[in-house]
């Protein structure tokens, strides 16, 4: 039996079901990050590493990730 791959931002949440919420790519799924912006996509893990992701679910029960230190 194969193992589910666990994704290193949004753990074992489908990385289509997790939204960015913040910034230039807001909207777009971590999956698709994932895809197309790899560069972003490693930014993200390290923020992630780093605790400064959280992944919320909002009253629209949508999944949204969140960098939670000013970015400058």
């Amino acid at each position: 039996m194969a193992q589910q791959q666990v994704s290193p931002i949004t753990g074992i949440i489908e990385e289509d079901q997790v939204f960015i919420d913040f910034g230039d790519h807001e909207g777009k799924s971590i999956l698709e990050i994932a895809d197309t912006l790899p560069d972003y996509y490693e930014f993200l893990i390290d923020e992630k590493n780093d605790g400064n992701c959280t992944i919320r679910r909002s009253h629209d029960k949508i999944f949204r990730l969140y960098v939670t230190r000013t970015l400058n």
